[in-house]
């Protein structure tokens, strides 16, 4: 459990997480009141790397649910054992003699309507990252991850878990969690997100970071690397974030890239030209990008 601001700053840190006040403030609040967090941003900031890091700095199993376009309630909840269910009906029909042996109809109907003879249960149920999730004893973190990528039907259906914790199954009823788990959604912002969903949830944006925070995280990532060198990456990175790109460079792909740069450069003593315009293909990946990038690499080397 996260104690209070600083100590949940520094728990992520641990984790090599590095991230700003603002966004230890709402993962230290949706701890402390309940509520679920929806995360959004542009791809490749951190969004799904959040769960991660909550994961482990409060040793909480990750349970993760990714979302896809078509995803329905049964793929995300739970679907029952269609063989399991063939193999206990065959075996109920060579039993049902002896059970309902010497009683009456209505006796009969009783007996064969007991729990135990009932393929609808939860003994023919395999669990779904959602029902995973609240079924259990152990609170889980569980991340609903890329919400914007399935339709407005599936985000209308989260709405009472995300709200009272419990899923209703129509064979089964409605199973209330058995421990509230830490609930994190993301979104890289494709479509818009119901009003519905937001109220239940914290928000939290996160954009690329800034070139100091780049440099801690390239710092704290990339063994061996000088301050010289991932001054030189961050700077960079900044600079060509500011193009019109069709996709920026992700803080994944500025890690590989330091990471490449620092072997091509047998250290990162002396980054030459060559080295930043041959490797572009490790950072950017739409030719296009590539040909905007180089033909303003004069300005972007000039300001680092």
């Amino acid at each position: 459990m996260f104690k209070d601001i600083p100590e949940t700053l520094a728990s992520l840190k641990n984790q090599k997480y590095i991230t700003t006040k603002q966004v230890a403030t709402v993962l230290y609040l949706a701890e402390k009141l309940g509520k679920p967090i929806l995360v959004s941003g542009p791809p490749g900031v951190g969004k799904t790397e959040i769960a991660k890091m909550v994961s482990q700095a409060l040793d909480l199993e990750l349970i993760r649910l990714q979302c896809v376009e078509g995803i329905d309630k049964y793929s995300a909840i739970a679907e029952f054992n269609y063989g399991k269910q063939i193999l206990f009906t065959q075996i109920l029909r060579d039993k049902v003699s002896d059970i309902i042996k010497d009683v009456s109809i209505l006796e009969s109907v009783r007996e064969l309507s007991k729990p135990e003879h009932n393929f609808f249960s939860e003994e023919f149920l395999i669990e779904r990252p959602l029902l995973k999730a609240i079924n259990s004893t152990e609170r889980k973190v569980l991340l609903i991850d890329e919400i914007d990528r399935a339709d407005v039907e599936f985000e209308a259906f989260l709405l009472e878990l995300l709200s009272d914790f419990q899923i209703s199954i129509p064979e089964l009823g409605t199973i209330k969690a058995k421990s509230i788990p830490y609930v994190i959604l993301t979104s890289n912002d494709t479509r818009e997100i119901s009003d519905a969903l937001k109220r239940r949830c914290l928000h939290l944006f996160i954009d690329y970071p800034s070139k100091e925070t780049e440099r801690e995280i390239i710092s704290l990532k990339v063994e061996n690397i000088d301050r010289k060198l991932a001054d030189f990456v961050a700077n960079v990175l900044n600079s060509i974030r500011k193009l019109d790109l069709k996709k920026k460079p992700s803080v994944g792909e500025s890690l590989d890239w330091a990471r490449t740069l620092l072997l091509l450069s047998g250290g990162g003593e002396k980054i030459e030209r060559s080295m930043v315009t041959d490797s572009l293909g490790v950072l950017i990946k739409y030719q296009g990008d590539i040909e905007t990038v180089s033909r303003n690499m004069t300005s972007i080397l000039g300001v680092v």
